[in-house]
């Protein structure tokens, strides 16, 4: 029997978190939430997990704390970075050169997002 990939998603809104805990479920997968970074690392020290999704404004320091943290010590989990700051270049340039695998604009296509993550697992 295949096992369900979890995802943990690094978010601090609740109507994107409903969202996507919602559209993950659906296609079968297992889904942690973690609602600031220190919450997200504190979780990913503890358990390993098939991908990443996290959002750049995150409290109470950034997502870019939790993309450092995968990229140092779970280098094979891909990070998925959802982010409304898209049409920042500069954020979206920090990412890639962090490692991320994958860059998102809120709002999102759930089906665009879904096609990414299976692509990337």
């Amino acid at each position: 029997m295949k096992a369900i990939p979890e995802i943990l998603i690094v978010e601090n809104n609740e109507m994107t978190l409903e969202i996507l805990t919602i559209v993950l479920t659906k296609e079968n997968y297992h889904v942690t939430i973690a609602h600031d970074t220190n919450e997200a690392i504190a979780i990913a020290s503890e358990k390993k997990f098939a991908l990443v999704l996290v959002s750049i404004l995150v409290p109470p320091r950034s997502g870019f704390e939790v993309i450092k943290f995968f990229t140092t010590y779970q280098k094979d989990v891909p990070v998925v970075v959802l982010s409304t700051q898209a049409e920042e270049e500069k954020t979206v340039e920090e990412s890639f050169l962090l490692g991320v695998a994958d860059f998102i604009a809120k709002p999102f296509n759930p089906n665009e997002l879904l096609l990414r993550i299976k692509r990337l697992l």
